[in-house]
């Protein structure tokens, strides 16, 4: 065995420059593996380099070619980045019972709930930039530079708090993964606090974004208590679906067998946040229907068509059909068990709420429009392949966090002259539950 000094960083060198080491040969390492990997990443950046051209001719030729007009200004961009800022705020629920309630089985997965909002939060900021048809006019935005708008616009609030978000988890990561890379204990007081600040900042994300939404007056859709509430309920099934999807392909790919308890829990959480998002739907659906309003044309619209316009009611119904089928399996007892069903419910969950914070949230807010027009929205075929191509990239970028993940708690990261940074030996007196195994 090889003698941990000799492998060890050398005194002298200052600590930035070993933090600047450890995050090349993570990087440079991260791209290597075997055919399934070479594959799965070559069908991502096909499909990525496609949605680049889209985007690029999109900021050539305008924001014509998309389906959106001047009734409809917010289409499938927006919608993704509903969903997404949903996604990352739901990797809390892996901080929330590994903090807070000293789950030692979430604790040591806590990561891939921290990766999946880094991933998260870029894929939904580029979303945005999609969106804004002039990426180079974003500067109006940054303080100093342009007219932010603080503290009164509530775009100015969601810029902050999904930046914060980023920085928080990236510091946590960066911090957990370096210090498991130089086999040494994680200083609470370094980490600790922000784990528990992205606690409340993963709800504040999402609550922000609902605001922005429900505090526009102009379109009575959104402007109902509720929203927020169901946004962060529905943040609460998407998010922990797919961190338990991300959990078996790496026992799989891993051949470790480790998660079982955190599944199960995630089952639990899915189980009563499944259902009050019904719940919010359905008592939505009774005020609109039973008692009226402004914007029942919209719920109209969006469920049953409105004078012969039905563009959204395959995409609503779909939504409904999949989100109760996976509830009623999600209900099934020892489900986490049961591979089979418990991946079908969590993709049909995932689906389903794609489909109602997204399509089925932000489009019926437009038809019919101001001026009671009704004028309908199908995405276009660059619009598709945008979306397409970051979703892609943000696959992409997960993949490759959670291989330098397994590499650093695997032992496996290698230094510029190819011998291993940590040793078995090292990595013993770690035992901090900090890590992904």
């Amino acid at each position: 065995m090889s003698d941990p000094a000799a492998t060890a960083p050398s005194p002298s060198v200052p600590e930035w420059r070993q933090y600047l080491r450890f995050a090349w040969n993570a990087l440079s390492q991260s791209v290597e593996g075997g055919w399934k990997f070479y594959a799965w990443m070559t069908l991502l950046t096909a499909i990525f380099l496609v949605g680049a051209n889209a985007w690029a001719v999109q900021v050539r030729d305008g924001m014509a070619l998309t389906a959106m007009s001047d009734h409809v200004s917010w289409g499938l961009y927006i919608a993704n980045f509903t969903f997404l800022v949903g996604l990352a705020a739901g990797g809390v629920m892996m901080v929330i019972p590994a903090y807070l309630y000293h789950d030692d089985q979430m604790h040591d997965i806590v990561i891939i709930g921290e990766l999946l909002a880094i991933a998260a939060i870029i894929m939904s900021i580029m979303f945005v930039v999609c969106d804004l048809g002039r990426p180079d006019r974003f500067w109006h935005m940054m303080p100093l530079l342009g007219k932010f708008n603080f503290p009164v616009s509530m775009l100015t609030w969601d810029v902050i708090v999904l930046n914060g978000y980023l920085l928080i988890n990236v510091h946590i990561c960066g911090y957990l993964l370096y210090n498991r890379f130089r086999a040494r204990q994680p200083v609470a007081k370094m980490y600790v606090p922000a784990v528990l600040l992205s606690i409340v900042w993963a709800i504040s994300i999402h609550t922000v974004t609902a605001f922005l939404y429900c505090g526009l007056g102009g379109r009575p859709f959104w402007n109902t208590a509720l929203l927020a509430p169901r946004f962060l309920a529905s943040a609460f099934v998407s998010g922990p679906a797919f961190i338990i999807v991300a959990i078996q392909i790496i026992r799989w790919q891993t051949g470790r067998m480790f998660g079982e308890g955190a599944i199960r829990t995630l089952v639990g959480i899915i189980r009563i946040t499944i259902l009050i998002s019904l719940l919010m739907v359905v008592s939505e659906i009774f005020v609109e229907f039973y008692t009226g309003g402004s914007h029942t044309g919209a719920a109209k619209y969006l469920y049953f068509g409105l004078h012969g316009h039905h563009e959204l009611v395959p995409w609503i119904w779909t939504s409904i059909i999949a989100t109760i089928v996976a509830m009623v399996l999600f209900m099934q007892p020892m489900v986490n068990r049961r591979p089979v069903i418990l991946n079908t419910a969590c993709f049909l969950a995932f689906a389903g709420l794609w489909i109602e914070k997204g399509m089925g949230m932000i489009i019926p807010a437009f038809v019919p429009s101001t001026l009671h027009e009704i004028v309908e929205y199908r995405p276009s075929l660059t619009e598709w392949k945008i979306t397409a191509g970051i979703w892609a990239l943000g696959f992409m970028i997960y993949t490759l966090l959670i291989k330098i993940t397994i590499n650093v708690h695997s032992r496996k990261l290698k230094d510029a002259s190819g011998a291993r940074t940590v040793t078995p030996d090292d990595a013993l007196a770690m035992g901090d539950g900090s890590g992904l195994v």
